[in-house]
């Protein structure tokens, strides 16, 4: 009973109902901590400011040894094909450095200005052996007076499809073309403008690959692990092997190269391995004059042929196609805003100017801008003007002076292509950084990205494939001029790219769209008007005297 009188336990307490509290994420982005840079900030120097005048001249030196590579590469692709003598491939060698010279020299001047190497081109390979193909089956008295008259069909060709660069150029033709880019176009092009150089890489390398790996390995590991790892010690030595790197290593495999043919390593294998691994074996200096000055009309008289001119044109616009994108990357290398379009149209037409004197003095082909030498800007890190327009020194010295310019021209080729590995990979690296630019996240602008991207290597790579089972393009009409055209255009990485983004950037969902495609970022530096134009454009491109008083503004 008493227990049952007991006063009932207090009730127990019950929690509040626990609320969800929302997980916090962070913000979208926040893991980015590199937003957009119009200037990559480890350039040590950007167009117009230079280095000293000895820094000046060692990398003047390798810009013309980096160049030196393709220019060999181009000469002995066409001039066996053309009938011509090691003696012949020495002087078009010379004719080819003279006139990347001179050419190089105007554009830096008053072209674009910007520091880029001008430079015998591969866009003109089909159309040459087009010409040496029609005169194959003459009946001549020796092969060098086939060649001879080769080259005159040549030079014929080159002078009247050179016209077409000077129309496109300074008929603002070319301007009005370039006012439709943006970052969206520039970034397929610019990585093709690289990557559409592949065959000139590895595939040369393995041509000797105990000259050609060692070169690539040696490259990577003095140019970039040593100074990472050694600036501790003496900075002095992080800025010689990062800037000259290159020069220590062509010079280590080169004397390795020479070794193992004193050795007779390469006595015992085929001729074509011997005339990529062997020192000896491209007779340019026994066959190179000590002094030889190109001049108009070396060849002869030139011959015009309305067929090869016309065929000869389709070279002539890749090579305006190509060097349009090799200027954006450069542009970005130098430190200098992307070109104006103003800017780009009458780099256009003073390279047709610089073809016309090409087919005068007897190069066997145009040129357009050297990608091998964009990627040197970025691996040396100095976008100086000053260095290139030194670099023409060498190019025409050694032009003139033959036998110390064969002596460097008998540098392997596998060599060169080792560092074609690195230097187009760089340009290639170039062409994805303009994408931060425009909307990365936007499917529109990966469609077209990716399919401009594929496009420029797949379409290219068939045509090379057909041509090299065939011995002739796809395009097989009667009509030979034609053929060369299509066979041309089509086999250019950086013109089928830049074809189809244009075409797409232009026509899909374009209205509307124009944050996306990143046009307010780019179209003040495009355009040259005033209260609408980047006033940086003026500090990189405009010109070293006062012009505007004698051409009007819209060809400047």
């Amino acid at each position: 009973m008493g227990e049952m009188n007991q006063p009932p336990p207090p009730p127990v307490a019950v929690p509040p109902p626990m609320v969800m509290q929302p997980i916090m994420h962070p913000p979208v982005g926040t893991g980015a901590v590199f937003p957009p840079h119009e200037q990559f900030h480890h350039l040590a120097y950007c167009v117009h400011s230079n280095p000293s005048w000895v820094q000046v001249a060692a990398l003047a030196f390798l810009h013309y040894l980096v160049m030196l590579g393709s220019t060999v590469m181009l000469a002995s692709t066409i001039v066996p094909a053309m009938g011509g003598t090691p003696g012949d491939k020495a002087r078009v060698i010379q004719s080819f450095l003279f006139m990347s010279g001179i050419n190089t020299l105007l554009q830096t001047l008053v072209g674009t200005r910007l520091p880029t190497v001008m430079n015998a081109s591969f866009a003109f390979v089909v159309p040459v052996l087009s010409i040496a193909k029609d005169f194959e089956q003459n009946n001549y008295a020796s092969s060098h007076q086939r060649f001879t008259h080769t080259m005159r069909a040549t030079q014929g060709a080159l002078i009247v499809a050179s016209i077409l660069n000077m129309i496109l150029g300074f008929s603002t033709i070319w301007g009005a073309f370039a006012r439709k880019f943006s970052p969206v176009i520039m970034t397929p092009v610019v990585c093709v403008v690289g990557l559409g150089l592949f065959a000139l890489g590895f595939p040369q390398v393995g041509k000797c690959v105990e000259i050609g790996l060692p070169m690539l390995i040696l490259a990577v590991v003095v140019q970039q692990y040593v100074p990472y790892y050694f600036h501790h010690y003496h900075e002095r030595i992080t800025f010689l092997f990062e800037r000259y790197s290159l020069l220590l290593c062509i010079g280590i495999v080169w004397a390795f190269a020479a070794i193992l043919t004193a050795a007779g390593a390469y006595n015992h294998v085929s001729l074509k391995t011997q005339q990529h691994c062997r020192t000896d074996k491209s007779y340019l200096i026994s066959s190179a004059p000590w002094i030889k000055i190109p001049y108009p009309f070396q060849w002869g008289t030139p011959i015009f042929t309305a067929g090869h001119s016309f065929g000869m044109m389709g070279a002539v616009l890749v090579s305006a196609f190509e060097s349009t994108g090799a200027h954006f990357a450069t542009a970005r290398l130098a430190g200098a805003t992307p070109p104006p379009a103003s800017v780009l149209s009458r780099s256009v037409g003073l390279q047709g100017i610089g073809m016309f004197l090409e087919g005068i003095f007897g190069a066997p082909a145009g040129s357009s801008v050297s990608v091998e030498n964009i990627g040197l800007l970025g691996l040396t890190k100095v976008g100086s003007r000053r260095v290139i327009q030194i670099s023409t020194g060498f190019m025409i010295f050694f032009s003139i002076v033959g036998k110390f310019g064969a002596f460097f021209a008998s540098i392997p080729l596998p060599i060169f292509a080792a560092i074609f590995c690195i230097l187009f990979g760089i340009v290639a690296a170039v062409g994805v950084s303009y994408m931060q630019f425009a909307n990365k996240n936007s499917m529109r602008n990966i469609y077209i990205i990716g399919l401009s991207l594929f496009l420029g290597i797949s379409v290219p790579q068939y045509f090379h494939e057909y041509t090299a089972s065939a011995s002739t393009g796809p395009a097989r009409t009667n009509a030979g001029w034609f053929n060369d055209i299509i066979n041309t255009v089509f086999a250019s990485g950086p013109t089928v790219s830049l074809i189809v983004a244009s075409i797409l950037d232009n026509t899909l969902e374009f209205r509307g769209y124009e944050n996306d495609r990143g046009l307010p970022w780019f179209m003040p530096f495009l355009h040259r008007r005033k209260g609408y134009s980047d006033p940086r454009n003026d500090e990189f491109y405009s010109f070293p005297i006062r012009v505007h008083d004698v051409i009007p503004s819209r060809f400047l």
